[in-house]
């Protein structure tokens, strides 16, 4: 069976998909994202979602033409068409194969849910994604194991880290602190940072400790 790997990312503040500009104006909630192609016109794609907000505009001031469908009492959903390839977040997930299984928004938030089958295609789309927004955030990451047994499962929760907490982690990362041997030590990291090197390591160590717990307590 596959070693893949689920990804959940977040994209704040997004100007090219419909389903986030519609969130955003709202300041409302969407979820149960479906798209279909039509096979006698394969270059738009049909997209609909169910939208919960307190109000619900007359018209929306967005790059489509929303109708709502159907209502659910406090929910409504809606329908658009757009033109395929015109770049959007879940096209350039899918250019790599990795079918988006789970779209939501929560306010200016669009979150992405897919699978990669292995590391290396989860950093081409992750590349993609950071080259195109500048407001992305990798969310969750569930490693699944040959043998299925869900003691294996690794659940990493970037929200338990507070954003300094991340940025710490990241520029070490980026560095070579953690690397053997090491391509900087903690006072070229802590200088990068701008602060000294008892606070790197307190950083370091309160994040690393959030991450183990993560990923060695699974009970």
């Amino acid at each position: 069976m596959g070693m893949g790997i689920r990804a959940e990312v977040k994209i704040d503040d997004l100007s090219d998909c419909v389903v986030a500009q519609a969130s955003a104006e709202t300041s409302g909630r969407i979820h149960s994202v479906s798209k279909s192609t039509n096979p006698s016109a394969t270059e738009r794609v049909t997209v609909e979602f169910i939208l919960e907000a307190d109000q619900y505009p007359d018209e929306f001031d967005v790059d489509a033409d929303l109708s709502p469908i159907f209502s659910y009492g406090s929910s409504s959903v809606y329908r658009f068409q757009r033109e395929l390839g015109g770049g959007c977040p879940c096209e350039s997930v899918e250019k790599f194969d990795c079918p988006v299984v789970d779209i939501r928004t929560q306010d200016t938030a669009l979150y992405l849910t897919f699978h990669a089958p292995d590391m290396h295609r989860l950093q081409a789309v992750i590349g993609e994604l950071r080259d195109r927004y500048a407001n992305l955030d990798v969310r969750r990451l569930l490693r699944s194991q040959q043998d299925h047994d869900e003691r294996n499962l690794v659940f990493v929760d970037r929200s338990t880290l507070t954003a300094r907490q991340t940025e710490v982690l990241e520029t070490a990362h980026r560095m070579g602190y953690f690397e053997h041997p090491k391509r900087a030590n903690a006072g070229e990291v802590a200088d990068e940072l701008g602060i000294t090197s008892t606070t790197l390591t307190e950083h370091l160590a309160a994040a690393q400790s959030k991450l183990l717990g993560t990923i060695l307590d699974r009970e």
